[in-house]
């Protein structure tokens, strides 16, 4: 249990670690003007987009794992509260 305690926040971290990473990368292929820069000052919004096309693939594929563990722990909170409120509900009946 330890191990998926913190499954979400592990998750959203490590999406957020690689979407800061391909924008690193982007940046650098900016920089070097393998990639165009965009029109009109449009830069950091042209990056922003690119990263994020990027990424998502990559978390899709890469961080399989955490989101499986996240979508684990999601699904115990949720079986809880289905029996607290059927337990509630069963209470509620019986006066």
């Amino acid at each position: 249990m330890s191990s998926q305690k913190f499954a979400s926040l592990r998750y959203t971290a490590s999406r957020v670690g690689l979407l800061v990473a391909c924008f690193a990368v982007v940046w650098v292929l900016c920089y070097w003007h393998v990639i165009p820069f965009g029109a009109n000052g449009s830069n950091l919004v042209w990056m922003v987009l690119l990263a994020l096309i990027l990424s998502a693939p990559l978390s899709w594929v890469l961080l399989r794992k955490q989101r499986d563990a996240m979508s684990e722990q999601i699904v115990e909170r949720v079986d809880r509260a289905k029996a607290r409120m059927a337990t509630n509900a069963g209470q509620e009946d019986g006066v």
